[in-house]
């Protein structure tokens, strides 16, 4: 178990950089692309559902960009440094890059639903991790927010594919 160091006070703690440093920038990082690829995806989306999707992607969006500020709010109160920028979050990422312009829906609906298991593996992981260093706060926020938000996103999008053929991204 590692050794937590706080104040109450200010709700700060200092906790294990593997978990701050590693695993939540990591979760921080997969999330941000996530939002992206959906933002990405909002705006190309095309065909017979592509009104239905259009409105599903954004809301998927506007739930990571939930998650993001959650997680990266949880990094700076354990002591971390929360990643933000840009070139770091795409150094640290283990979301593949998508191509350049638009693909088709069933290529699209098939990158975030591979952007979802990275996430939600990482979020298994860090969950574990943090119920064994005891780190209650993080554990919960984690299993409460990131991983339903990402199992339930994770459904709708696999739900949407089922009638369309699987392409490989």
């Amino acid at each position: 178990m590692t050794e937590r160091l706080g104040d109450a006070m200010t709700g700060t703690w200092r906790t294990d950089p593997f978990l701050t440093d590693g695993l939540l920038n990591r979760i921080l990082a997969d999330s941000t692309i996530l939002y992206n690829l959906y933002k990405k995806h909002h705006r190309l989306v095309r065909g017979p559902l592509s009104h239905q999707l259009h409105l599903l992607l954004d809301k998927h969006a506007e739930e990571q960009l939930k998650v993001i500020d959650l997680v990266g709010e949880r990094v700076h109160r354990l002591g971390g440094v929360a990643v933000a920028d840009p070139r770091q979050v795409a150094e640290m990422t283990m979301v593949p890059r998508p191509p350049d312009g638009a693909e088709d829906v069933p290529a699209m609906l098939c990158r975030l639903l591979e952007a979802h298991e990275i996430v939600i593996g990482a979020v298994r992981e860090a969950i574990e991790r943090s119920a064994a260093d005891r780190d209650d706060g993080t554990a919960g926020l984690l299993m409460g927010e990131v991983l339903r938000t990402n199992e339930l996103q994770a459904w709708f999008v696999a739900e949407h594919l089922a009638a369309a053929p699987v392409v490989g991204v």
